[in-house]
């Protein structure tokens, strides 16, 4: 799978540009703050409808402009196929596929895979839960879009709940309010057992993969450690049986309610688990280097990137100015990883920041002109 072309209108910096890709190594050289991310935030756009440096849509759209577009054609199997969205902000995207309109744009996910390395990934190891949970959720999606419905659903549920919550809270826990609550309770307890029995089923697909990986960066280092911390007990804590979990998060809603009422706010779900992460059998959060951190960063987007190839459908690789960010040692561990993909696209400020077994087509960024040198 591979990308061969890219354009954009009014996306970010760009008012227009198109780019032909290739499939191997490509690299897009230029100063900061010219628009190298923006074109490789665009790809990533395509394949996740997300962006990996903002949580809005609204910073994507070029100012002025009221809308933005991003087209990609994507060759799988020989076969091309399009894929354009419509971003607008304040409204729902609007999508096509193979030039024809799709009911919802996330009927596009799955055309185009990617895997992205960017500076950001190191917040996976030492920022909040939410970006732990964010990584196994995203990865679900890729690898099976369906799960973006799932997603959705469980978050338009938390939403109306907690809304329910905070009133119910304030009218002294009417009757009707309670009752009420218990329909969202059913609905949050639905919604999250399928959230749940995805993430479980994951975590233990990822394990091995983390480890391997960790191993091959650090050259050596480790082991490496993922356990779920889940809001369900023990007992049914990694089950992906989706009745049992329901039934479970159900008792923990309903032994968890005058606290909720009482705080206006969902304490118990998907939204509350966390993925713990370690090195050695010591929590990565605090106790890992620098450059353990990133090694173990970088070892989570390896696993993934292994994870979607065994799927079938190779992912387009993205590493978003990462080399300039780590040691010799690391630099050289990552090139010989990625080398071998079918699509490597490389953002640096400088050529010399590119390790030379990524050698392949190149292109200088500069002003919004992307100019092929090789």
């Amino acid at each position: 799978m591979y990308v061969s072309r890219l354009a954009v209108t009014d996306f970010r910096s760009y008012p227009e540009v198109d780019v032909a890709l290739e499939p191997g190594v490509t690299a897009l050289i230029g100063p900061n703050g010219q628009g190298k991310t923006n074109l490789v935030e665009a790809i990533g756009y395509l394949a996740t409808l997300g962006s990996h440096r903002v949580a809005q849509d609204a910073p994507l759209v070029r100012q002025g402009a009221p809308r933005a577009i991003v087209r990609g054609l994507v060759v799988r199997d020989g076969r091309e196929t399009l894929v354009e969205i419509e971003i607008t902000p304040g409204k729902a995207n609007r999508a096509r596929l193979g030039g024809s309109p799709v009911t919802k744009a996330r009927d596009v996910l799955g055309t185009l895979r990617s895997v992205l390395f960017a500076p950001e990934d190191l917040a996976i190891v030492k920022g909040d839960p939410a970006g732990r949970r964010d990584y196994l959720d995203d990865l679900l999606v890729a690898r099976s879009p369906r799960y973006a419905a799932v997603r959705s659903d469980y978050d338009r549920v938390l939403k109306q709940r907690n809304a329910l919550l905070k009133s119910a809270g304030h009218a002294r826990r009417s009757g009707s309010e309670l009752r009420t609550l218990d329909v969202w309770d059913s609905h949050l307890a639905t919604a999250g057992a399928a959230l749940l029995a995805g993430r479980h089923d994951l975590v233990d697909v990822l394990r091995p993969l983390v480890d391997k990986a960790y191993a091959a960066v650090s050259r050596g280092g480790g082991p490496t450690g993922l356990d779920y911390q889940s809001s369900v007990p023990p007992e049914v804590a990694g089950s992906v049986d989706r009745d049992l979990l329901a039934a479970a998060l159900s008792a923990e809603l309903a032994a968890s309610r005058d606290k909720e009422l009482d705080r206006g706010v969902t304490l118990v779900g998907p939204h509350r688990d966390e993925l713990l992460l370690s090195i050695g059998g010591m929590p990565a959060k605090g106790y890992a280097s620098h450059g353990e951190s990133w090694s173990l960063a970088l070892a989570l987007r390896l696993a993934a990137y292994d994870l979607l190839r065994a799927d079938g459908g190779e992912p387009v690789l993205i590493l978003d100015d990462v080399f300039a960010e780590l040691d010799a040692s690391r630099r050289e561990s990552l090139a010989e990883l990625v080398a071998p993909a079918e699509q490597v696209l490389i953002t640096a400020a400088v050529v010399g920041d590119v390790p030379e077994v990524l050698v392949g087509a190149r292109y200088d960024v500069a002003a919004g002109e992307v100019t092929r040198v090789r």
